[in-house]
């Protein structure tokens, strides 16, 4: 499935459809993240049922990100020295054997809380292994000028997962136990390691480094790049924030407002759904006022998110304050992984996006941890509350360290936003 040329107007919505390889990817990756969901539910609903722990409950919840921060920029290395297909071929299938002995041991009962983390921080690995690889294919999918395009596409499909996954996880839980989820995530990945099977990709062959030294091209790179420094700065200010929204999540549906699974996967639901129906324009709202007002509007979104999370009583409130969250969500996220991708090399791609995954995604794992000790401390909605607080204060972001403007250290001519 070679990249060939797109039949719509370059840089419409829908554009990279048009490219068969992307479309393929696309199709298998939104049914590999439905099950990815359906598990996620499993897992969360399973510790609160292990433990009454809200650390436990949010580490699990932050297992697909904790082995980002630890494992990423070695992760971005693997991306770059050898053939990215590869590399995602083999952490999928590692996810669908993990996922497997998950399922394995909750049909039988063999199972406890730190043994559920494990394999849930197991399945992280992969998740990190894969995320790099997956993100510098993008460039192999679709054409230059479609891929702002590809990535508010991607996000979409993760975003559709998560708003069909949590609560068909919910209702499968309710019906039969948390294995199923497990099992049908196993399931899940045969798809996407089906057509990775088939993909053959026009890429240049890697030229390989030494581990060490890969790494360390990555981080100079990153660390000598002004417009670079300023998409890290606001990835961990914000991943730190709004860890508190997302981790704490099941023990707001459990312990505050005494829901079920199904309750909680519909809360989820919420969160999707204000991901999806913002990620489809986000793209031209970023071209007309830029990527600063756009990250700067999802910060106050996302603060407006945990607040009314914080005093809600009733599940329709919660659901209502996970779908603002996902409004901000998707406007920050899909902003600051455009301004990565525009404006990273295409020999050290893998690395640049690993940076960035191993910063965002690390500061959420770091600010599970920190919600979740404050919860079992105080409260969950003190907790909320100290996360707004925290993503209030890195309103001064604005002024300390701004998005890049349209052209600050781009690496393509693609228009993207207004300065």
């Amino acid at each position: 499935m070679p990249i060939q040329q797109a039949t719509s107007a370059p840089g419409s919505a829908l554009a990279p459809f048009q490219y068969p390889a992307f479309r393929a990817i696309w199709t298998a990756n939104l049914f590999s993240n439905i099950g990815s969901m359906i598990q996620s539910v499993g897992a969360a609903w399973l510790m609160t049922e292990l433990t009454t722990s809200h650390v436990l409950v949010a580490l699990v919840q932050a297992s697909a990100t904790i082995p980002i921060l630890l494992l990423g920029v070695f992760a971005g290395a693997i991306a770059d020295n050898f053939d990215r297909r590869r590399v995602m071929l083999a952490a999928q299938s590692g996810m669908l054997i993990v996922s497997a002995v998950l399922a394995g041991l909750s049909f039988t009962g063999n199972i406890g809380p730190y043994s559920l983390l494990a394999l849930t921080l197991m399945v992280g690995m992969g998740t990190a292994l894969n995320g790099p690889a997956w993100q510098a294919s993008v460039r192999l999918q679709v054409g230059p000028k479609d891929l702002p395009q590809a990535i508010s596409l991607n996000a979409i499909s993760f975003n559709l997962a998560r708003s069909v996954g949590p609560a068909l996880g919910g209702i499968l839980i309710s019906l039969w136990s948390t294995s199923i989820a497990f099992g049908l995530n196993a399931v899940s990945y045969i798809g996407m390691i089906a057509v990775l099977a088939m993909w053959r990709p026009e890429s240049l062959i890697p030229v390989r480094e030494p581990m060490l030294a890969a790494i360390g091209r990555g981080l100079r790179f990153c660390a000598g790049s002004s417009p670079i420094r300023k998409v890290l700065m606001r990835g961990l200010m914000l991943g730190f924030g709004a860890a508190g929204l997302q981790a704490l999540m099941p023990s707001i549906a459990r312990d505050m407002l005494d829901g079920t699974e199904l309750d909680y996967g519909l809360m989820l639901g919420g969160f999707g759904i204000g991901s999806i129906l913002t990620a489809i324009g986000i793209s031209k709202v970023r071209r007309r006022f830029g990527s600063e007002p756009v990250v700067t509007a999802a910060t106050l979104i996302f603060i407006a998110a945990q607040l009314v999370m914080a005093s809600a009583n009733s599940i329709p409130m919660a659901i209502a304050a996970a779908f603002l969250g996902g409004m901000g969500w998707a406007c920050a996220m899909t902003s600051l992984n455009v301004a990565m991708q525009l404006r990273s090399p295409e020999d050290i791609l893998g690395r640049c996006l690993s940076i960035y995954q191993a910063i965002t995604f690390g500061g959420m794992a770091l600010g599970a941890w920190a919600w979740g000790t404050v919860a079992d401390i105080a409260s969950l909605p003190t907790a909320l509350h100290a996360a707004a607080l925290w993503l209030a204060a890195s309103l001064a972001m604005h002024f300390i360290a701004p998005m890049p403007t349209r052209e600050e250290g781009r690496l393509d001519a693609v228009p993207e936003s207004k300065p």
